[in-house]
């Protein structure tokens, strides 16, 4: 058995494809359930298909650390509320971020003004969100629509795109002016705790992990997942990156580096024990994707064709950008590793082919 913050009892531990879940229950509205000695779980709601994010409060000395934050909204800022009223009065003594989409760092500004407190963010994380936010209410970028149209969007899709263009912002409230830095290999004292910053790459440009070799868990924000894949996109900021390497590369080191007896806490599903198995789920998944994606180029496709090699839900306009940027990284992998090529026709279209 578990016992939970408020003293409630859960069930135990089960087993889902290889991985080991040892909690069966997952925290109330406004409460929170002790993961490891001094970890506490929090799971607040987000408004879109998946609809929820886990955060996490670590015991330091007198206060609370907070491990990313959920997203810019009065309802979460309401749980908030609630967590606080359950933690007898003791203070927020920095809020700690993994990386910068909206539902880890959204309320990060308001949490460090209301507290006074330090924001801890990797550098490339912090400045480029600081730079995503001030696209809020500017006018879709040229560049932008064309590098959609090439990937083979349809008018509509390009509507939409200008249409919610600059959303971003609107899930971040104000970031602070200025951070205290997470890189690589640094050691972070919180507490009983003493925290290594592991970074991954490709969801994120630098995903800062916490891991606690001595006490074996790790907070993994969305670098690490059990039952979904992080998305891993090409952005029309840089068209010819490649982000899928670098996440298969973070996978192949997190799987070497982080015993199989480590907790992980992810910032979806629930937290689980197995990270090697899961390590390598991830990444026979993408190289099984490829190969279908490497099949179906036999005869010239658009990035949008290629839906099917990776995607088993159907893509709708919700999803579009998404799938399209995920599409992108596996092209633009595949161009790397010598196994397609793209040529772009008169009407500004890219076509993909087997070498």
């Amino acid at each position: 058995m578990t016992i939970t913050l408020d003293g409630t009892e859960t069930a135990a531990p089960r087993e889902r494809d290889g991985l080991i879940y040892p909690f069966a229950a997952k925290p109330e509205p406004g409460k929170t359930i002790e993961v490891a000695p001094g970890i506490h779980w929090i799971r607040l709601p987000l408004p879109f298909q998946l609809n929820h994010i886990n955060v996490w409060l670590i015991e330091d000395g007198a206060g609370w650390a907070l491990v990313d934050t959920g997203i810019n909204s009065n309802t979460t800022k309401g749980l908030w509320e609630q967590v606080f009223a359950h933690l007898g009065g003791r203070p927020v003594t920095r809020v700690i971020v993994t990386h910068l989409h909206p539902d880890h760092v959204g309320l990060a500004g308001w949490l460090t003004e209301k507290f006074d407190v330090p924001l801890y963010m990797s550098r490339t994380d912090y400045l480029l969100c600081r730079t995503l936010v001030m696209d809020t209410g500017q006018p879709a970028p040229e560049e932008g629509v064309a590098f959609y149209k090439a990937a083979g969007f349809p008018d509509d899709a390009l509507e939409l795109y200008r249409k919610r263009f600059g959303g971003f912002g609107m899930g971040v409230h104000r970031l602070p002016q200025s951070y205290r830095r997470l890189s690589e290999g640094q050691e972070l004292a919180i507490g009983r705790h003493r925290f290594r910053i592991v970074v991954g790459r490709g969801h994120a440009p630098e995903h800062a992990c916490l891991w606690s070799p001595e006490h074996k868990v790790m907070i993994s924000g969305d670098q690490i997942l059990p039952r979904i894949s992080s998305n891993v996109s090409v952005f029309p900021t840089e068209p010819e990156a490649n982000p899928l390497q670098e996440w298969l590369d973070s996978c192949a080191m997190l799987k070497k580096l982080i015993p199989d007896d480590t907790l992980i806490c992810p910032a979806h599903n629930e937290p689980f024990y197995g990270v090697a198995r899961r390590m390598t789920q991830l990444i026979d998944d993408h190289e099984s994707g490829m190969t279908k994606v490497v099949d179906m180029c036999a005869s010239p496709q658009r990035a949008v064709d290629v839906f099917p090699a990776l995607f088993r839900t159907k893509i709708t306009s919700g999803n579009y950008g998404m799938a399209t940027g995920e599409s992108l990284a596996h092209l633009n992998c595949l161009i790397a590793r010598g196994k397609i090529v793209r040529t772009r026709d008169g009407d500004g279209v890219d076509w993909y082919r087997r070498v």
